[in-house]
């Protein structure tokens, strides 16, 4: 069985420089997760945005060891330490655009999408939800991929880079803005780097894009998609939706935060909620949810202990580190563990909602390719009281003559509270595990 990818986000900013990242490795391998994901450690432009790159073979100053040892030497450690630990380093991957003040915008002045005054035109994104709503990002300029003699150099350029990173050691690459570079450029650049690395991977980042943008991107060697899981309510159907469209592009990674999102403490105060229980509760649901829903799960720093202030690209540093509010490392390996040791939850297997009771619980049940095993996660997003399942009902849902089994990480083991029913707590989450004979229905 071939596990899906665990990865730890060690946002670099909030570290500091090289040498810290790897005091962290021992710590991050002990959670359980497999893979520990950087994003962009090079020389930056005057913006100083992390994905504002100037130099894709310098270092970033705020990372430098002050060894005095070059740019490749670090990372080659840092990538040797993470996998002596059993951790594969993966890093961003910035080929849409540089930074507005790259010397190619001068010595490759073709190799960029320019505007009707001549000039350098900066990437930009358009709200799904609200056409009229565009962000564009002036530290940046567009690289353009219109077919055209052009084109091969700046792919070439590509290939390059990830040989060169995977020559070092690193082995998985975060496609960033994956939906706006052609499939064919993301495919000669997997096609490169797996002549260094042949277990090289490659996870497109697609959050924020439309359905057909994503769907473009089939045939791209790509081996997971970041989903949308994050925005979910637990209620409305887009989600499966969107989880069985993409399925069959490539299985995903699910993340309950990310350094693009404000932080889930963020999110629970502006809905009131500021019980310091209730929060270690949400953020124990959100990732059990997260890592059961998806192939992969993926948490930036400071998810374990509460942190509550945003990553940012620019202005994040080390004096940013917070007081942990609670340490949740003991369930994120259980969780971890869990994860790792179940088939079903390592493959893209068809996934329902069921509709059973009065519909106060989130019922999915996610199953393996074959139908032969499936997990039925229960989930409460009520953050003031208790709801119920019938486990009956749900067996009888499910298609299966067995009992329900709860493996919930640190739950006791089940006994039905009233017959066979059985409580889901405020943000609480409880996993069962069956076998199955037929498809859900409902």
């Amino acid at each position: 069985m071939k596990s899906g990818p665990r990865v730890y986000n060690l946002f670099p900013l909030l570290v500091g420089s090289i040498d810290r990242w790897s005091a962290h490795l021992p710590r991050i391998a002990d959670m359980g997760f497999d893979w520990v994901f950087v994003n962009p450690f090079h020389l930056p432009g005057a913006s100083g945005s992390l994905y504002a790159v100037r130099d894709y073979y310098r270092l970033n100053a705020s990372f430098d060891d002050g060894s005095g040892r070059g740019a490749d030497s670090q990372i080659a450690s840092f990538a040797a330490a993470a996998e002596a630990r059993g951790l594969g380093v993966m890093m961003d991957l910035v080929v849409n655009h540089t930074a507005i003040d790259h010397p190619w915008t001068m010595e490759h002045a073709d190799w960029y999408v320019r505007g009707p005054d001549g000039a350098v035109r900066s990437p930009f994104a358009v709200d799904p939800d609200d056409p009229r709503k565009i962000t564009v990002w002036r530290d940046l300029a567009e690289i353009d991929y219109s077919l055209r003699p052009e084109r091969d150099a700046v792919i070439a350029e590509w290939r390059r880079l990830v040989r060169h990173y995977a020559s070092l050691g690193i082995r998985g690459f975060r496609c960033d803005a994956a939906y706006k570079v052609p499939a064919s450029v993301w495919a000669a650049a997997a096609a490169a780097a797996r002549e260094i690395r042949p277990d090289a991977v490659f996870a497109a980042e697609t959050l924020g894009c439309r359905p057909h943008e994503v769907e473009a991107l089939a045939g791209a060697g790509l081996d997971f998609l970041f989903n949308s899981s994050r925005w979910w309510d637990f209620r409305q159907g887009w989600l499966l939706d969107q989880y069985e469209r993409y399925r069959r592009i490539a299985p995903s990674i699910a993340f309950p935060e990310s350094h693009d999102t404000n932080r889930l403490a963020a999110d629970l105060a502006a809905q009131g909620v500021t019980d310091a229980v209730a929060i270690e509760a949400a953020y124990r649901m959100r990732y059990l949810f997260a890592a059961v829903f998806s192939t992969g799960i993926m948490i930036p720093i400071g998810y374990e202990y509460g942190f509550r202030r945003s990553l940012h690209v620019v202005s994040t540093r080390p004096a940013d580190w917070e007081e942990p509010r609670f340490d949740l490392g003991p369930f994120l390996a259980e969780v971890n563990a869990l994860k790792a040791a179940m088939p079903v939850l390592n493959e893209e297997g068809p996934q329902e909602r069921l509709v059973v009771g009065d519909g106060d619980t989130t019922v999915l049940v996610r199953r393996d390719s074959g139908f032969a095993a499936c997990v039925v996660t229960a989930v409460n997003p009520d953050p003031g009281r208790s709801t119920t399942i019938d486990l009956h009902a749900i067996a009888e849902a499910v298609g299966t003559r067995e009992e329900l089994r709860e493996i919930t990480p640190g739950a006791r083991p089940f006994k039905p509270e009233s017959g066979s029913t059985a409580s889901i707590p405020p943000f609480g989450a409880r996993l069962f595990q069956t076998s199955t004979t037929r498809p859900a229905s409902g």
